[in-house]
């Protein structure tokens, strides 16, 4: 899957928190982990899950977020 994934350090909930921007009809974060190792993995099990679930009910999935490098300084002249 090329979704994106985004893990970020919560000191208030003191986990690694998860979101998928991809997904935004989805409540975020949306899932967490004590490490970064198990975030990632609970974050791949929720896009399964929201992939067959998609795909069960005939609905659309979001297209994926490409990433673009911004030009250099030296590039734009």
């Amino acid at each position: 899957m090329q979704y994106t994934i985004l893990i970020q350090w919560s000191d208030e909930d003191d986990c690694f928190v998860v979101s998928l921007p991809d997904f935004a009809n989805v409540m975020q974060p949306c899932t967490h982990g004590d490490t970064y190792e198990k975030a990632l993995q609970n974050a791949q099990e929720v896009l399964e899950l929201l992939v067959e679930c998609a795909s069960e009910d005939g609905e659309p999935l979001p297209t994926p977020q490409r990433f673009q490098a911004v030009p250099s300084m030296s590039q734009v002249a």
